[in-house]
């Protein structure tokens, strides 16, 4: 099912931030047509824009990478949370998507998402009727869930056992003080035995981590190596309900290091190396540009194929107040942007009706808190900067930004819209 069947019906939601004045019943087909030009005022602000050509760009980076490593690709929806984007990615070649909830599944599933892996335990009776209802109703479904304790296995056994179904679980490791995930060899055989009680109603058909809380090269590379003996030792026992074995891991820090490690290795079955970076798609200029600057520096492939991933999302909005010498208020706040991981950088600067297209904003122009609604920005006093001024910020953590917007508009090299995205949040 292609991005434009789905979405080519669907009416713009003017009741949501972002968006300027269109005739009404306009559809997201039909949104290129009003040739919106943000540097001239024309679309109600602050808005989050993605970059067509940083799309595109990402999009096919990361295509390449995995194929130089033989490796699959399921990137992680819950950054985006947007079917459009999820079937862009789908289209450049990715494997399946990864969810982290029932509900994220079901809506996943809603807009034509056909195979999912959930990298989150399967909790509660009601998440699992949500998994229940779609496998009834879709027999060609793929979908796996990851598996740490006894507790949790024998209540997914009990469940699928009284709706006559099957789940599909991986075994997950973890490391102390780490997220969830199997820790030791007693948990671990507390595990299989629990496995071992439900075999019509639960199939064992991987291993799955997450190596991004141990933050540190060496340390995630003697995790990963030890999840490969495990998941060795469980081929060898016949564990897995399947003849090939899915192993998955690779948040968007880390997803070289997961690669080098898990790639290329005999395990004496069919494996399925199954990486899972969702934050790729429109990277950022905070965390995720630190982390692109390890890869090239450590990663002979990221080297080797140049120009890097490149930040696609970006917040437009204007200069609202300038209350006194050294400081103007900017109409963001953290409604709109992400501020766990540092606050949005100011890039570019525009003025509508004045200089044409948009110049580069002095690096001595900074954020220094956010509101709800406001951010405060310092500025030097006499800084050529005016009320209703359009300013574009790049942000870091793209995931906290992605889902305080409903719609978020694709724009070309010039700020022209182009389409728009929703998303389900």
């Amino acid at each position: 099912m292609t991005t434009a069947a789905l979405f080519s019906q669907n009416h713009l939601n003017f009741d949501t931030k972002g968006l300027g004045a269109a005739p009404d019943g306009c559809t997201l087909a039909q949104l290129k047509d009003l040739q919106w030009r943000i540097l001239d005022d024309e679309v109600s602000l602050p808005v989050a824009v993605l970059r067509e050509s940083c799309i595109e760009h990402n999009l096919r980076w990361m295509k390449t990478f995995m194929a130089r490593y033989g490796v699959k690709l399921a990137p992680h929806g819950k950054t985006t949370m947007s079917p459009a984007l999820f079937h862009r990615q789908l289209e450049h070649g990715a494997w399946g998507i990864t969810l982290a909830t029932a509900s994220q599944v079901n809506a996943a599933y809603r807009h034509g998402v056909r195979r999912i892996l959930m990298a989150n335990q399967l909790v509660g009776r009601g998440n699992m009727a949500l998994i229940a209802r779609i496998q009834a109703q879709d027999p060609d479904f793929s979908f796996c869930c990851i598996v740490d304790s006894a507790a949790n296995i024998d209540a997914l056994g009990h469940f699928f056992t009284e709706v006559g179904q099957r789940l599909r679980v991986l075994i997950e490791y973890g490391v102390p003080g780490g997220r969830t995930g199997v820790r030791d060899t007693a948990q671990e055989a507390e595990c299989l035995a629990a496995l071992a009680r439900w075999p019509r109603a639960l199939a064992l058909v991987g291993v799955e981590v997450y190596e991004g809380v141990l933050q540190q090269t060496d340390a995630i590379r003697g995790f990963l190596q030890q999840v490969l003996e495990r998941t060795r030792a469980l081929a060898a026992e016949q564990r897995f309900a399947e003849d090939t074995v899915l192993l998955s891991g690779a948040g968007s820090a880390w997803f070289d290091v997961v690669a080098e490690v898990f790639s290329g290795q005999d395990l004496g079955c069919t494996l399925d190396v199954v990486l899972r970076p969702g934050c790729y798609l429109t990277h950022d200029v905070g965390i995720y540009r630190a982390a692109e600057r390890r890869i090239r520096a450590d990663n002979p492939v990221a080297r080797e194929m140049g120009q890097s991933l490149l930040p696609a999302l970006q917040l437009c909005a204007h200069v609202q107040s300038l209350p006194e010498p050294g400081r103007a208020i900017i109409a963001l706040g953290k409604r709109d942007a992400a501020f766990d991981a540092g606050l949005p950088t100011v890039s570019l600067q525009a003025r509508p009706g004045g200089f044409a297209g948009v110049r580069p904003a002095p690096e001595d122009w900074v954020l220094t808190a956010m509101m709800d609604q406001h951010a405060f920005m310092s500025v030097p006093e006499g800084a050529d900067l005016r009320v209703g001024d359009i300013l574009i910020f790049d942000i870091s953590h793209p995931c906290l930004t992605f889902d305080k917007w409903r719609q978020l508009l694709l724009v070309d090299e010039h700020y022209q819209v182009l389409s728009a995205v929703e998303t389900l949040f």
